[in-house]
């Protein structure tokens, strides 16, 4: 069986989406979003636009460019020419699901589709550290489709829409993910499985979590020595491989705590850890509460270990 950590992560996730909309602008403008730590996408149909995010990373994007910020930081979208002194402006709704901002009248200078979504998992902020700040993807014309589906979906009152969103959303954050894997993209896993002697570790961790993995053993699997494998995935994925290792067994362990009648032991040998004290301690670093806790208030009765 093949193993995509990636689909992996995605899938964990569970995205759900908030929201779609067509934004056009014209003229000098600008607007600002605050963090909320949730999933935004932007795809540029039309023009160009100077993009600011987390108050330090600036951007500029041509039609054809997707943005995607799992966690969103304070974002700043503007004009090319607008001035230093440019006041944030809010979107005035022209029709259901399509928005004007900056001058009204004519034609607009910049088309783009904008979205937020939600992960439903709750372990969403552990996993979205395993992903990069933002990713920029240039002219990958199907984003836009896919974008532009959700956007459909959204308003639309179809049978299983839930689950079609649901689906469509793995599909456009998978996407833009994998494509967004050039030498200069942002660390994080994408890039990582995009080298191929890293993509042999992280498969393998991903197959098997429960192995007694070392950094000697994971830079065998990428056939590279210790000092240069642990160099080139720290650069490449943005943490050390065993904090990596580490978050994906944290990850896993929720999971099995949440949705199976699996004991504590059970569950810290699933996740590699050879005894549920040592499990426990590990998870309660990571989770802020001890596995047995943490079941049960995730709705799971208490088991005896």
């Amino acid at each position: 069986m093949i193993i995509d950590p990636l689909a992996d992560i995605v899938t964990l996730l569970q995205p759900a989406a908030r929201f779609s909309k067509l934004v056009e602008c014209a003229g000098a403008w600008r607007i600002e979003r605050g963090a909320t730590g949730e999933p935004f996408y932007c795809a540029i149909l039309e023009g160009h636009c100077r993009v600011t995010f987390g108050g330090q990373q600036q951007f500029t994007l041509h039609a054809g460019d997707f943005m995607l910020a799992p966690a969103m930081r304070d974002l700043v979208n503007e004009s090319i020419d607008a001035p230093d002194d440019q006041p944030a402006m809010m979107p005035t709704q022209l029709t259901d699901g399509r928005f004007r901002v900056g001058r009204i009248e004519g034609p607009p200078d910049l088309r783009m589709r904008i979205g937020h979504c939600g992960f439903a998992s709750p372990d969403s902020t552990l996993l979205v550290s395993l992903l990069p700040d933002v990713v920029i993807v240039r002219d990958e014309p199907r984003l836009a489709i896919l974008m532009q589906l959700v956007g459909e979906e959204t308003r639309e009152r179809r049978p299983a829409r839930d689950l079609v969103l649901e689906r469509l959303l793995e599909v456009l954050l998978i996407e833009a993910l994998r494509s967004g894997t050039d030498a200069t993209a942002a660390p994080g896993l994408a890039r990582g499985l995009a080298d191929e002697r890293l993509a042999a570790a992280l498969q393998a961790i991903h197959a098997r979590p429960a192995h007694p993995w070392t950094v000697a053993d994971l830079a065998n699997e990428a056939s590279l020595s210790r000092s240069a494998f642990f160099a080139r995935f720290n650069r490449i994925v943005g943490l050390p491989p065993m904090e990596y290792l580490v978050a994906w067994r944290m990850a896993l362990a929720k999971q099995l705590l949440r949705g199976r009648d699996l004991t504590v032991d059970q569950v810290a040998e699933q996740v590699g850890y050879g005894s549920a004290s040592t499990f426990s301690v590990a998870f309660a670093r990571h989770a802020g509460t001890p596995p047995a806790r943490y079941a049960r208030d995730m709705g799971k009765p208490d088991r005896a270990r």
